[in-house]
């Protein structure tokens, strides 16, 4: 599944699908949209931190989705 093209040159979107694909490989089809998501929600926050706040974003609401 290809990124909507606002976040396709995300570098934020692109390693945090990558990390969390290999760490939650059981789901991967899940774990694209909701990375952009992530990202989407985050509008605003510093470029810089981007990177770290769309993966932990992401990584929190995954293991949320799991009830842990």
């Amino acid at each position: 599944m290809p990124l909507p093209p606002a976040y396709a040159p995300d570098e934020s979107v692109v390693a945090a699908v990558a990390r969390l694909t290999a760490e939650f490989g059981s789901r991967p089809a899940a774990i694209e949209p909701l990375v952009v998501a992530c990202r989407r929600d985050l509008t605003g926050a510093p470029p810089g931190a981007l990177p770290e706040l769309v993966e932990r974003l992401a990584r929190q609401r995954l293991l949320g989705s799991d009830g842990a």
